[in-house]
């Protein structure tokens, strides 16, 4: 731990780790800050803060992708830190605070990065600069520091190869440009164990971006890119005793569900149901036929998932696709002790497909989610579901549905997976921001 000092004109005293203290004594005007989880970034962005706003009459920004997201994340820990040198109560509405030698700290949101023009600044952190549009630099903030000579400080994760990563990379070798690169382990705030955990619960390209600092090609191709058939699909038999798992995908044509089994940590899925241009009762029926050798033995436990937008529409008449399924398993008692375990929404599909990813194969090489061969449908949407392009063939943040029979029996696994293993590691993973 080593110690910084200001003293113009107060003295400011802040304690910084080592990786972060060689990012805090580069000179350079500009720098670029790629590192991973828990690293300590926002914190070090602070500290930016109060060093660029020490001198008389500064301006300085603190710029997240949003507004609310920049209040939730720096407004309360930047208020403790500049409390001793406040001139009076921070703006709760405008999100700035007046130092009392006459410099002034913002926070802004780039959601409407338009709105920032008219200011000169002395310095700007940009945080998760790769979730901003790259204009809000290049027509925005960068034309607001020209006439002061101002600097910036751009933090963030990867996301994939985009305008973050093409900033880093030109920051290697522009004059008055440095870019520092670090992983979790090497900000030094997070354990070795904290970070075996994280590894056992990420796929291991998502670990590499999200606690290794690694660029990687997490939206490109295949969605489900840790499925391989030689690995996932195996003969899945019933095992009596283990509860039975079915999970449900509301779209019409066709309608699609899986039937499956957790047998400790580990999920095996036994068949699907693919029915065309169907509805909930047809595919409450179904599910009772297909499953009929098994609870003709006895009443079989059921835990019973799936989209939580069925809970405001139905696919075949005025009640909702849960209460039918809730009606349907409440007059087959003698067959189903039936739980029903529906979310009040939907997580982002970021976030499920990336409990599927890790389930199907996690950082250490562990696989914990088999499929039987007869699930044919869903082996083809494993292998083949891809992201949805721009006209420029750049991949979206959207699943490419062009193909009425894609999707929908690997959505009807991912909401099983999602509720069932939530991605929740506690060394910050950021949900609905990494890339599928």
């Amino acid at each position: 731990m080593r110690k910084a000092k200001h003293s113009n004109p107060h003295t400011l005293e802040i304690r910084l780790k080592p990786a972060q203290m060689r990012v805090f004594a580069c000179t350079k005007r500009f720098r670029v800050l790629v590192a991973g989880r828990r690293f300590g970034k926002t914190y070090l962005a602070l500290v930016e803060l109060l060093r660029a706003a020490s001198d008389r009459d500064r301006l300085v920004w603190y710029v997240a992708p949003s507004y609310k997201q920049g209040k939730r994340i720096a407004w309360n820990r930047l208020k403790r830190l500049t409390k001793p040198y406040w001139a009076a109560k921070p703006s709760e509405t405008d999100l700035s605070i007046a130092l009392s030698w006459g410099s002034v700290i913002a926070l802004r949101g780039t959601d409407q990065y338009d709105s920032l023009r008219g200011d000169g600044l002395d310095f700007v952190v940009l945080d998760e600069y790769a979730s901003m549009h790259p204009a809000c630099w290049t027509e925005v903030l960068r034309p607001a520091l020209s006439d002061r000579s101002g600097g910036a400080l751009f933090i963030g994760t990867p996301q994939g190869f985009n305008h973050f990563y093409e900033r880093y990379d030109r920051a290697q070798t522009e004059p008055d440009w440095a870019g520092f690169q670090f992983t979790t382990e090497e900000g030094g705030n997070v354990s070795t164990e904290e970070l075996a955990s994280a590894a056992r619960e990420l796929d291991e390209r998502c670990y590499r971006q999200e606690f290794q600092a690694s660029f990687e090609h997490l939206r490109q191709g295949r969605v489900y890119y840790a499925f391989e058939r030689s690995g996932n699909v195996l003969d899945c038999r019933y095992q009596p005793g283990a509860p039975l798992i079915w999970s449900v995908d509301f779209n019409v044509n066709p309608m699609c569900s899986i039937v499956a089994q957790r047998v400790d940590d580990t999920v095996y899925v036994l068949d699907e149901l693919v029915l065309p241009d169907s509805n909930t009762p047809a595919a409450c029926e179904a599910f009772l036929d297909r499953t009929k050798p098994i609870w003709e033995a006895g009443p079989v436990t059921l835990q019973v998932y799936g989209d939580a937008t069925g809970e405001s529409r139905s696919s075949a008449s005025s009640r909702t696709d849960w209460k039918i399924i809730r009606d349907f398993f409440n007059a087959k008692k003698t067959a189903f002790q039936a739980s029903i375990r529906v979310d009040a929404s939907n997580p982002p599909v970021k976030d499920r497909i990336n409990c599927v990813n890790a389930r199907l194969c996690n950082s250490v090489r562990q696989r914990r989610l088999f499929i039987d061969t007869r699930c044919k449908q869903l082996i083809r949407d494993l292998e083949q579901v891809s992201w949805k392009t721009d006209a420029n063939g750049n991949p979206l943040i959207e699943l490419d549905k062009s193909d009425p029979m894609r999707t929908h029996t690997s959505d009807a696994l991912g909401y099983y997976i999602a509720h069932a293993f939530p991605m929740r590691p506690s060394v910050g993973y950021r949900p609905g921001i990494l890339p599928l």
